[in-house]
């Protein structure tokens, strides 16, 4: 999803061409540390596919239309995932091929920083590169999730659907730890472009320790956050401004060592040039139709 830390499916700040779009903010301090955003989309697309591309966390989503979940991962030859309605799309280290279809009607949960974890109840590395069904993960409570939010959807329509969605949240993190403190201090500096290196050091750890804690909280290296990240503050660069990208000036000012070396990264993060770069809208920089 897209700008807001979400993943793959569909976006947490997307807009929706013709429908409905209901963002909310958890009212629970439980949830506070846990989640950034949730909320209620409809939107019909005229593409067939697009491109998700990776922004360094997981998301839920629901399926509201249809009681199914697709993706697709371009660089793994068995790279076809399907769930039932309800799931989690793992924290990515590429792109993801998705269906908008997928979108006509859909719930999503957007976490925090390492906030996933508490309520998934799962190593996030058990979810890199996956799309994981809930019942996988939650058991009953994740079976019958899709079925509560319909019947408040019908109920009460999309504000009821997410009054209970949140419910079903805090009756998960109610008994959880938060993050690890130290987890997050460490990702806001790679976040920041600070080496894998002086975050571990700023933390009295080593790089391995750092590793593995982060293999638990949030299901990617801290080398592979950290360039997550970095492609991350590039497309709000490009996004920013309505004038062509000069990717010359973008490499030199966004830590990578050369133009050649911006090129590499976007091929590898995003499955493209840097010019064949062009998302639904600003607003949506990580979702990218493949065709009109």
């Amino acid at each position: 999803m897209a700008g807001k830390r979400g993943s793959a499916g569909v976006g947490a700040d997307a807009a929706c061409a013709g429908g409905v779009s209901l963002v909310a903010r958890p009212s629970a301090a439980a949830l506070r540390p846990l989640i950034r955003s949730f909320g209620y989309a409809e939107a019909r697309f005229a593409h067939a596919a697009e491109i998700v591309l990776p922004n360094g966390g997981p998301q839920l989503l629901v399926n509201l239309d249809l009681d199914e979940l697709r993706s697709t991962v371009p660089a793994d030859p068995g790279g076809d995932r399907r769930t039932r309605g309800a799931a989690v799309q793992g924290p990515s280290t590429g792109p993801v091929v998705v269906d908008p279809a997928q979108q006509r009607a859909v719930v999503w949960v957007a976490f925090r920083t390492a906030g996933a974890h508490p309520l998934l109840g799962v190593p996030l590395s058990a979810v890199r590169d996956q799309l994981v069904g809930l019942d996988d993960l939650w058991g009953g409570d994740g079976t019958v999730l899709r079925e509560r939010l319909l019947a408040a959807h019908a109920a009460g329509g999309p504000q009821a659907c997410l009054r209970e969605l949140e419910a079903a949240l805090l009756a998960r993190a109610a008994a959880q730890d938060g993050p690890d403190p130290a987890v997050l201090a460490a990702a806001a500096r790679l976040d920041r472009g600070a080496s894998v290196r002086t975050a571990a050091d700023q933390l009295g750890w080593t790089p391995r320790r750092l590793t593995a804690r982060f293999d638990v909280e949030m299901g990617l290296s801290p080398k592979r956050y950290a360039r997550v990240r970095r492609f991350q503050r590039l497309l709000a660069r490009v996004n920013a401004s309505a004038d062509p990208p000069d990717w010359a000036l973008l490499a030199a000012d966004g830590g990578y060592h050369d133009q050649a070396h911006l090129i590499h990264e976007f091929r590898a993060l995003a499955g493209m040039t840097p010019t064949a770069y062009a998302p639904r809208s600003a607003a949506e920089p990580n979702h990218v139709p493949l065709d009109g």
